[in-house]
């Protein structure tokens, strides 16, 4: 299975010391997918892999987030893999089915950031807590997006750096919006 191979290969190549828990949070993603044939399939418990986008707008001012439906949280926009191992390639398909923009376009092919979170248990669908193995990307937005809210979304917002620091504690994206705010694309506007 060569697409597995490459995301192996690949999160092995990945520069994780922009943050503390990088390392451990790569190493941890190296062995589930060694241990689990099933690892992109959200049926795969106690973990499985996600991929996820943080959308900015075309000139870097500000991204773009979910209130999400049944977390009940404002997130960056992101899904299950539906088990395909080009977690790049699930990321733009949850951004855009969550967003209603198209066009989305990657910063870069390499995530910004890897995180490990709990998920709640869901009874009705028959999922137990478990965690979430997270790859997120930075895509951003064309100049005159429209953003159209989905099913799973009760709003759709554009914040700042500091609006974003003031809605949530939640670390994970916490983190995501202080690797955003020192990007080199909220310096420049694309050509």
């Amino acid at each position: 299975m060569k697409a597995r191979e490459d995301f192996r290969d690949w999160l092995q190549r990945l520069d994780v010391d922009a943050s503390p828990e990088g390392a451990r949070f790569r190493d941890d993603m190296l062995r589930l997918l060694a241990e689990r044939e099933d690892c992109f399939l959200r049926t795969c418990f106690p973990a499985h892999f996600t991929a996820s986008a943080l959308v900015i707008r075309w000139d870097g001012a500000k991204t773009l987030l979910t209130h999400h439906g049944s977390l009940g949280r404002w997130l960056q926009f992101g899904g299950h893999c539906d088990g395909n191992p080009n977690l790049l390639a699930g990321a733009l398909r949850e951004a855009q089915e969550e967003s209603g923009l198209a066009g989305l376009v990657p910063i870069e092919w390499d995530p910004m950031d890897l995180d490990i979170h709990v998920i709640p248990a869901n009874p009705p669908r028959g999922e137990p807590e478990h965690f979430h193995y997270d790859v997120r990307f930075l895509l951003r937005a064309p100049r005159h997006a429209v953003p159209v809210r989905s099913d799973e979304s009760k709003e759709l917002r554009w914040f700042t750096p500091d609006e974003m620091r003031a809605l949530s504690e939640e670390p994970g994206l916490r983190r995501l919006v202080d690797k955003w705010d020192v990007a080199p694309l909220r310096m420049t506007k694309p050509e």
